[in-house]
């Protein structure tokens, strides 16, 4: 496949609308430890977070949308206190999971979920109730 410089990377890139993108685009850099890649104009924003991207878009924000978009972060505390130091609202606090992650869950400013993960322990998704596939 070719490279395309005007493509964010990833394989998949979630896009999600909200009503006032460039708000919306900072408020995910100073939130959610996003950095900005690209701008079009006022109605979108291509933003990255380690390998990973996604778009924000102009439009109406997700009133009973039932998506969710995850994240790894490094440090998932660390994470959770920035995130509220910039008024996001928490869905579910830091939690250990039991198929080894900690988590936490968060609403932003447009109303889309979030949940940030941080790897904690090797767990055998057998260990949990889960059934692992190879997948090439």
């Amino acid at each position: 496949m070719p490279i395309n410089r005007s493509m964010p990377p990833g394989d998949i890139i979630p896009e999600l609308a909200y009503d006032e993108v460039p708000i919306a685009a900072d408020w995910l850099c100073r939130a959610f430890g996003f950095r900005e890649r690209l701008r079009i104009g006022d109605h979108r924003v291509q933003l990255v977070f380690g390998n990973a991207s996604i778009v924000v878009t102009q439009g109406a924000g997700p009133a009973g949308a039932s998506h969710t978009v995850m994240l790894r972060v490094a440090d998932v505390d660390r994470h959770y206190r920035e995130a509220l130091s910039c008024g996001a609202q928490v869905a579910a606090p830091p939690a250990d999971q039991p198929y080894g992650e900690r988590q936490y869950a968060a609403l932003d400013i447009g109303g889309h979920r979030w949940v940030f993960s941080q790897s904690i322990a090797d767990v055998h998704p057998a260990d949990w109730g889960g059934a692992l596939y190879n997948v090439s």
